[in-house]
């Protein structure tokens, strides 16, 4: 008692310093989450459940300066020891069932898994997570904890908050920058499904000696389903307890071998009885209980209305299952083989109500990128002639249907946060990647259900417009290059700069809904989502020479340049200085080589560098404002602002030094692009290109590498070089050409000596 006595004060008086006092003394909030440690660890049951709500509190999400300790202690109290005097059977782990639900439960928002990917600790979270989730998965949940409030905890629900954290932790565990874009590892990004998890999983099972089921409990290649054996059985009792309410439970919904229908016809008690289940067992029936019911419905044995409440009872029973409901119906999208769902509001919800509000804020979202949006009402084709339907009903893939009525199914409270957490990300990226309108459609029907998420919702429906029009990407990297160098008078962007590209969010800002969002928030969330990667060189090296154009023009049309020749005082007030012109050259490159980098990291930039100048050099390029005055200004920037792009893109993939781990691809790559330079010096290539331009990014290109990364010239062949010095002398680039060999080493001493002697 006296213990317990101390505890509560401790915990009181952590609370009292963590609201109050926080920021102020941070050694002491420091202590005392050592103290509530402490309790965690050696505490009675109950004081070790009150510490680990505590630590999971405030302390985590409010106590900035602390939270990195807290987080490694919540980690450590996920493994606990296997105590000394302990001699059971099953893994010690189940005894902690009430202390560990705790913890998940505390640490499963949204804020607290940003707070573990922002402190790097995902990893060892994950590593926390998998012993859990095996204990719990494996176990039937014959015993019940029970809390001193009443509340029963089973191996079930452990097990589902163990797994559904695992899996939203793996939107959060991205590997270090330079290794996904670098080249050294393959990107970890297409690993981190819940396929590998389960791969893992039998891994480790495999390493210590266990026979491993491979329990294909994520998405199951439906093969076929043999009447009578173990799983047949489940599949039977998982059925029977999802539609039990409706009366199916004579009706045949179980998918056999041959893909004809079967039942056992067991009724609710026996399924009730054979669910006492290890989880894991339980999710290997699943993938086979979603066909039987999609395809129950979608032959009409099954309502719609009927579909949506079986699906959030096998949810509510193990919520472990959401995460195979999703990627089930995801992979059924993909397949393409189901009628499509006729959102009529009778059999599936309707969207109808707010469907054409949702269309005019995605066109606001949009208003500052110049990008059309697609008409969200119903067509059909007739030959060669498209009609509009205004009265027919909004469509979607019949599996999209199902999920999307699910979600809409569950209550908002912190509950089913964790819930909605896990499928929301699924539900959103399916969507996405579905033909037009389907994004707008789950907007709309969220909308109506949820309205303080519209802004969200519609700027999540904006974005997928990117992903059905490749001409709409275009477009929008177009705005990007406008509104950063101020060439256009949109009010998001017309003063340009970094500002205008990125703007301040998105949301409904003024009267009337949404506000036009900046064209580079709208990249940075499309970006991943761009189906032909390699063609964005071309599109920005040409989106970069067309602003150069604009720049020298000083972003005027051609008919306002002619006008201001014949004026009294010509160009003088038309004209930007050279200076003021560099500099808006410099920001057109580093916006070029970001979004190169971004799009497609290192394959990108050495494609850039070995394959696309080189061909644009070669090619033959119309200057749109030939005959002009600012033609030559246009030529010579144009130079500038290739150098510089080029060397700001090898920068962002190899680095300056020899640190970078993707450095060792460097020599190879700028040796190649070096050896163009030699060999159109010696006239033994033709260019395409104005010459002006290429008098200016030799020497430009040069000068950058001279003055901000020397440490590339040693890695070129010494050769190379020397002709490349050979013709920055020819242009009577004499003190460039000795700086160039003066840095390639000492194999390259002596030509540079020469050259010395003989300028002398």
């Amino acid at each position: 008692m006296q213990n317990w006595v101390v505890a509560d004060r401790i915990a009181i008086r952590f609370l009292n310093l963590v609201f109050s006092y926080t920021f102020f003394f941070p050694e002491a909030s420091l202590a005392e989450i050592e103290k509530i440690y402490e309790i965690a660890v050696n505490g009675s049951d109950d004081e070790k459940i009150s510490a680990a709500a505590i630590l999971c509190g405030a302390s985590l999400v409010r106590g900035w300066n602390i939270q990195e300790h807290t987080v490694f202690f919540i980690t450590k109290l996920l493994s606990p020891p296997v105590p000394a005097d302990y001699s059971g059977t099953d893994s010690h782990l189940i005894g902690y069932a009430p202390f560990l639900n705790v913890l998940l439960v505390g640490i499963s928002s949204v804020d607290c898994v940003q707070i573990y990917s922002l402190h790097g600790l995902v990893p060892q979270l994950a590593g926390a997570l998998m012993p859990i989730c095996e204990v719990f998965g494996s176990c039937a949940p014959k015993v019940s904890c029970t809390l001193t409030t009443g509340e029963e905890i089973s191996s079930h629900q452990v097990f589902s908050n163990a797994f559904n954290l695992l899996l939203r932790l793996w939107r959060f565990n991205h590997p270090p920058l330079e290794h996904v874009m670098g080249g050294d590892i393959p990107p970890v990004g297409s690993q981190l499904t819940p396929e590998y998890l389960l791969l893992v999983r039998n891994s480790q099972l495999a390493i210590l000696g266990t026979q491993p089921k491979h329990q294909a409990c994520i998405a199951s290649a439906l093969s076929g389903l043999v009447h009578g054996t173990p799983v047949h059985q489940v599949v039977d009792a998982v059925l029977n307890m999802m539609f039990r309410k409706m009366g199916r439970g004579g009706q045949p919904l179980t998918p056999t071998a041959s893909g004809s229908s079967n039942s056992s016809g067991s009724g609710p008690e026996d399924a009730s009885l054979r669910l006492k289940l290890p989880a894991w067992d339980i999710l290997e029936a699943i993938p086979f209980v979603l066909d039987a019911a999609l395809t129950a419905c979608a032959h009409g044995r099954l309502s719609p209305r009927e579909l949506a409440t079986g699906l959030k009872d096998l949810s509510d029973f193990l919520p472990a299952s959401l995460a195979t409901i999703a990627s089930y119906f995801s992979a059924e999208v993909t397949r393409g083989i189901w009628k499509p769902a006729f959102m009529n509001g009778t059999d599936w919800p309707s969207p109808a109500a707010n469907l054409s509000m949702v269309e005019q804020q995605i066109k606001k979202v949009l208003a500052a990128t110049g990008v059309d949006v697609p008409s969200l009402a119903a067509e059909k084709m007739y030959g060669t002639l498209l009609v509009e339907v205004g009265s027919s009903p909004a469509t979607l893939p019949l599996p999209l249907a199902a999920l999307v009525s699910l979600t809409i199914t569950y209550k908002l409270d912190r509950a089913t946060e964790r819930l909605l957490t896990v499928v929301g990300p699924a539900l959103n990226s399916l969507a996405a990647g579905c033909p037009w309108p389907c994004m707008p459609i789950i907007a709309s029907l969220w909308a109506q259900k949820v309205k303080r998420w519209a802004d969200y919702l519609i700027f999540s429906a904006s974005r997928t417009v990117f992903h059905h029009k490749s001409d709409a990407v275009v477009q929008l990297l177009k705005s990007c290059f406008t509104s950063t160098l101020g060439l256009n008078s949109s009010p998001v962007s017309s003063n340009g700069g970094v500002g205008a590209l990125l703007g301040h969010g998105f949301g409904s800002h003024y009267s009337g809904g949404m506000s036009p969002v900046a064209p580079g928030i709208l990249y940075l969330r499309v970006h991943r989502d761009v189906r032909d990667v390699m063609f964005m060189t071309e599109v920005v090296l040409s989106l970069l020479m067309q602003s150069v154009r604009d720049i020298a023009s000083c972003g005027l049309p051609k008919e306002r340049l002619e006008k201001l020749k014949k004026t009294k005082y010509g160009m003088r007030y038309g004209q930007v200085s050279l200076a003021a012109a560099m500099t808006r050259v410099k920001l057109a490159a580093s916006l070029g080589a970001s979004i190169v980098w971004i799009s497609g990291g290192l394959t990108l930039v050495q494609s850039l560098i070995k394959e696309t100048l080189p061909s644009w050099f070669i090619s033959v390029h119309g200057s749109e404002h030939e005959g002009t005055e600012s033609e030559e200004m246009a030529a010579m920037l144009g130079g500038y602002a290739l150098a510089y792009f080029a060397v700001l893109c090898g920068t962002f993939a190899w680095g300056v030094d020899l640190m970078s781990p993707a450095s060792k691809r460097r020599p190879k790559v700028l040796g190649a692009h070096l050896e163009f330079l030699a060999n159109a010096l010696d006239g033994k290539i033709s260019l395409g290109c104005i010459w002006g331009t290429w008098r200016a990014y030799v020497p430009a290109l040069v000068t950058l590498m001279v003055g901000c990364t020397p440490a590339w010239i040693p890695e070129v062949d010494v050769e190379v070089l020397k002709r490349v010095s050979k013709g920055l002398r020819q242009w009577n680039e004499e003190e460039l050409a000795i700086a160039l060999l003066g840095l390639g080493g000492i194999h390259a001493m002596g030509a540079a000596a020469e050259v010395i002697v003989e300028r002398g």
